[in-house]
């Protein structure tokens, strides 16, 4: 990935996280609650999305027969984590289903 894509991301991500500090900042508490009420309601439907964009990605990768540790490395996380979301998981660790009973659940 070009360095200027990885600082662009890097710029993103940043005004999220800074927005958000602003929110813990705010001297108002019930502004503050009001806020981060409106922030949970709209989190929720947005994880999401977000997590299917971000399993489509996955899935075209692998179907191009991109190894997971590839995959890993240009999202950040672990080839663990790939797989889980190649495979729709995105639950806890200690809920994960065991290999055979993935299989089956679906």
């Amino acid at each position: 990935m070009p360095e200027d894509s990885v600082d662009a991301i890097e710029e993103e991500a940043q005004r999220v996280f800074s927005a958000l500090d602003a929110v813990e900042r705010m001297s108002d508490p019930l502004a503050r609650a009001r806020v981060v009420s409106r922030l949970l309601k709209d989190q929720a439907e947005r994880n999401r999305r977000l997590k299917g964009m971000r399993r489509q990605v996955v899935l075209d990768l692998r179907a191009q027969a991109v190894p997971y540790r590839r995959i890993a490395a240009l999202l950040g996380v672990s080839s663990g984590t790939v797989q889980d979301i190649e495979r729709g998981y995105s639950g806890s660790g200690t809920n994960r289903p065991k290999r055979g009973d993935a299989a089956q659940s679906t």
